[in-house]
């Protein structure tokens, strides 16, 4: 491949087609909707920019972002705002993973189903493939990597609560999607980079996983995967005046350490949430800066830190990158 075949695609797509255009060595600032050919020796980063109110920002420019690399703030040399409105034209591979442990009762289950095929709907484009993964006491793939809407919403007909399970496996079932995203999945479609999701629909009290919420996290990081939580009110859970409490998912740092976000369902209706989530996944501005090259190849990880104007709140994709490019 050529060096300077890496392309950086947005999951969000204006209602134009996507086009490329090479990356010059001077800082560039591209709109929505544009794929966008750089030199593989620049390190991007995805973020997502809420305000206090936790509303998604819209309209940055990228004099507006302060990227620093191991405290050291860099120039950006690379920016695309990702975030008007519109389906996913662009790649995307998405597994959910979805809870049919004991404690999900029938009629969430079928607020479940009803919910995640809207959001697959939502999210649906020429270039989309969704898997579907059920789990409790064991994990279970309902269906492989498909675009066809009809294989999708049999695999969402036939999930079934488990009566006899006594564990939640939602850290095991979150470390085999994405092993399917790194086995199964695409790393590029019709020459674009495929955007890699994982969203995770569980009451968020995960028991009897082998895998730890820490190794889940570092193998998401390096397969470029992106966790979303979803998390049904945990009433049952010492929650006071009828407010959620925080759940093993929250606390485990799964979604914020992987780029993605948790969100509550309400009144067991988990549209609304979905709809957030996915309002998350078709909102990115993506920065890139040029390391220094004895940190692009010492062996050591480099922690990087965006910064929006003040009062509002990054989520990043990557928390750094490691500097073991054999070139």
């Amino acid at each position: 491949m050529n060096v300077k075949g890496l392309i950086l695609c947005s999951l969000l797509i204006a209602p134009a087609p996507c086009r490329a255009q090479e990356a010059k060595g001077q800082a560039e600032e591209v709109g929505p909707g544009e794929v966008v050919r750089v030199d593989t020796n620049l390190v991007p980063v995805e973020v997502t920019v809420r305000d206090a109110a936790g509303r998604v920002v819209r309209g940055l420019r990228r004099g507006d972002f302060r990227l620093f690399e191991d405290g050291v703030e860099r120039p950006i040399s690379f920016f695309s705002a990702e975030t008007t409105g519109g389906s996913a034209r662009c790649p995307l591979d998405l597994v959910f993973a979805l809870d049919v442990s004991g404690s999900m009762t029938r009629d969430e289950l079928g607020a479940l189903r009803a919910s995640a095929a809207l959001f697959a709907e939502r999210l649906s484009g020429p270039r989309s493939r969704f898997a579907v993964l059920s789990f409790g006491m064991r994990v279970k793939v309902l269906q492989s990597f498909t675009g066809d809407p009809r294989k999708l919403d049999k695999a969402f007909d036939s999930i079934l609560r488990d009566e006899l399970g006594l564990s939640t496996h939602a850290f095991d079932a979150v470390d085999d999607a994405v092993r399917m995203l790194v086995r199964r999945g695409r790393r590029t479609a019709d020459g674009l980079v495929v955007k890699r999701v994982v969203v995770v629909i569980s009451d968020g009290f995960p028991t009897g996983d082998a895998i730890s919420p820490h190794t889940v996290i570092e193998r998401a990081n390096a397969a470029n995967v992106s966790v979303y939580t979803v998390t049904m009110p945990s009433y049952g859970h010492g929650a006071a005046a009828g407010r959620p409490v925080p759940t093993i998912l929250d606390v485990s740092g799964l979604a914020a350490e992987t780029g993605g976000v948790n969100v509550y369902a309400t009144g067991g209706d988990y549209t609304e949430a979905l709809k957030a989530v996915s309002t998350e996944v078709l909102s990115r501005y993506v920065l890139a800066f040029y390391p220094d090259g004895e940190k692009r190849r010492d062996g050591n990880f480099h922690r990087l830190r965006v910064e929006a104007p003040g009062g509002m709140t990054v989520g990043q994709s990557r928390q750094g990158y490691a500097g073991n490019d054999p070139r």
